[in-house]
């Protein structure tokens, strides 16, 4: 079933701009598009609307084109018969509600053919600060209490998800945005276009990954010191009684990791790459 949804807030500032329908938000040509290698069929754009009362709002505005058939498969599989902007805008919703910081969803519309979607869109709102794969190093050297509030902040953002049953699928230090608030440090979790939430047989399995992906791309300075804190905190919040398991699942997880890059890297530097 095709339609549009629109958050009641932003809905006036979204029709002013031509954002209330499938037609109007692949029309767009404003704003910054954000290019990076993988997006195939999306584009993602970044722009400011100005409401009635001469507020801004910094949003990014994400367009679904046709997938792949085997893409489209996998999707329903795993979704069901849901848009890729839908899956994403709700993802967004069931981690607010789960207590996880995030940013809002404030729009979703699609057009569904039989099976899947011919195109759809979702609007989310930013979340201040900056990714800690890029700000992390420089915020910890600052202040050498600031691994410890991180580890505490990260695993209670982390177990939240982890709580409510769903998983990230991409829990890279690059999704994790930190923000330098008035008491201390804020944490939001971005790109939750796969986030699901897996039978409960398998969530170990998917929890390991989206663990391993953090210790892999955190500070290993902060690893070294401040990992094990992490786990314990974390294993309290997300309700794991067998910390033991999890701890080497995600040191194997990791070690793959470091193989596979070397890998990766090895091929490059012999194709002078």
């Amino acid at each position: 079933m095709s339609g549009v949804r629109l958050d009641a807030e932003l809905a006036a500032v979204l029709r002013e701009a031509g954002l209330d329908t499938v037609e109007g938000a692949f029309a767009w040509q404003g704003g910054t598009d954000l290019d990076k290698p993988g997006l195939g069929t999306r584009r993602r754009t970044r722009l400011v609307l100005a409401g009635g009362d001469g507020a801004e709002h910094e949003l990014y505005l994400k367009r679904y084109g046709v997938e792949p058939p085997g893409q489209r498969v996998r999707r329903l599989l795993t979704y069901g018969r849901r848009s890729p902007a839908r899956i994403e805008y709700d993802n967004v919703r069931a981690a607010g509600a789960a207590g996880v910081a995030t940013m809002g969803a404030v729009a979703c519309g699609d057009e569904m053919g039989l099976l899947a979607a011919r195109r759809s869109f979702v609007i989310v709102t930013a979340v201040p600060g900056d990714a800690l794969e890029r700000c992390g190093e420089v915020y910890l050297a600052a202040d050498a209490a600031r691994g410890a509030e991180l580890a505490e902040k990260l695993a209670d953002l982390v177990g939240a998800l982890h709580a409510a049953g769903a998983v990230h699928r991409d829990l890279y230090a690059a999704h994790v945005f930190l923000h330098e608030g008035p008491e201390g440090a804020e944490l939001y979790l971005i790109d939750l276009a796969r986030m699901f939430t897996p039978p409960r047989w398998r969530r170990f399995r998917w929890r390991v990954k989206d663990l391993a992906q953090l210790k892999y791309s955190m500070p290993r300075d902060w690893v070294a010191d401040h990992w094990e804190a992490f786990c314990q905190r974390y294993f309290a919040r997300a309700g794991v009684d067998n910390a033991g398991r999890y701890a080497a699942a995600i040191d194997r997880k990791v070690g793959e990791m470091r193989r596979r890059d070397g890998r990766r890297s090895r091929r490059n530097t012999e194709a002078g790459v």
